[in-house]
């Protein structure tokens, strides 16, 4: 069995079943504690309500770790290591299930990658609005097309993933910097105005649709689509490590994403903005901070996630074409 397989002169390196279970939670909680946890106040909370809302967050933590708990005890079922989701899905289910599960891996990480480049748009026009006057010349579309635009650079820049380590380690600091700020100033502007409406906005009809779509945020906001994929690259006893992964994960990993969480809509009740640094005040350094962090962090969290996707295929690629 190949353990590591590198080719020096390619694009792909990749460490395969090296990575310490430490590690691999890392990556699964830099994850979900992307920038996408600022909108999780104004798109899980606002729609949901305090009781729901938080219930919601915790049935989800549980039914996803539980889910992703049984996807990695399958790793070697059937005598065979299944490093792809659809693999797993076709050794199980058989060719349809393997075409679907395929098609359906790439809508979503289109879908995710998608959402990344407009939220570091997003992020990127807040920083700009706070040292120049907001005329609405420079629209949103503008900071999208920019944004994507770094994106690109930045994979053609770094087509590899030798360097995971990091840009692992730079994106936790970026994460760690736009969470510690948005937590400050929320509770600075929670304890300057105690006067909040926590009532569930809008009409019956408006009420149901984003219920749903909270609901489908609370789905999202843990699972990766991928989690064989990053199971490849975890060392030896596989499942017992990724196990220590997910449970670090599900622990430690959640909590910064619960603090924005509750403590943006604490703050700013129904008011709260899907994208909470919109909603804060503070000094225009820290504001500024955090948005470049948060746009940065989505530019490294898109390639990560781009990459660790096609791992397990440019292994297998290189594998084929430059081992016996």
């Amino acid at each position: 069995m190949y353990y590591c397989c590198y080719v020096s002169s390619s694009y792909f390196f990749h460490l395969e079943m090296l990575d310490s279970w430490f590690q691999v939670g890392f990556v699964l909680t830099t994850g979900i504690n992307s920038a996408y946890v600022l909108g999780y106040p104004g798109t899980v909370m606002v729609p949901l309500g305090w009781i729901a809302g938080v219930v919601g967050l915790i049935i989800a933590t549980i039914v996803s770790l539980n889910a992703n708990a049984l996807i990695a005890k399958l790793h070697e079922f059937g005598g065979k290591r299944h490093i792809r989701y659809r693999d797993l899905a076709g050794h199980i289910y058989g060719r349809r299930a393997y075409a679907l599960t395929w098609g359906l891996q790439y809508v979503n990480l289109f879908m995710i990658n998608t959402g990344y480049i407009i939220l570091a748009g997003q992020a990127l026009k807040a920083a700009f609005v706070l040292f120049w006057k907001d005329d609405h010349t420079m629209k949103l579309p503008y900071f999208i097309a920019i944004a994507g635009f770094v994106c690109a650079l930045f994979a053609i820049g770094i087509p590899n993933l030798s360097a995971l380590g990091v840009w692992l380690g730079v994106s936790t600091v970026l994460s760690t910097i736009y969470i510690v700020i948005a937590i400050w100033l929320s509770v600075r502007d929670g304890l300057k105005n105690p006067a909040r409406d926590y009532s569930i906005p809008g009409t019956t009809a408006t009420k149901i649709f984003e219920s749903i779509g909270a609901c489908a945020n609370l789905v999202f906001a843990f699972n990766t689509g991928m989690l064989p994929e990053i199971q490849a690259t975890i060392r030896q006893p596989v499942v017992e490590n990724m196990m220590k992964a997910l449970y670090f994960q599900f622990s430690v990993g959640v909590l910064p994403m619960f603090a924005v969480t509750f403590v943006g809509y604490w703050a700013y009740g129904n008011s709260s903005s899907s994208y909470l640094l919109n909603n804060v005040s503070g000094p225009v350094w820290m504001k500024a901070a955090a948005n470049i962090s948060a746009f940065l962090q989505s530019v490294i969290a898109l390639h990560v996630l781009f990459f660790i996707f096609h791992i397990p295929t440019s292994s297998l690629l290189s594998l084929y074409l430059f081992t016996e």
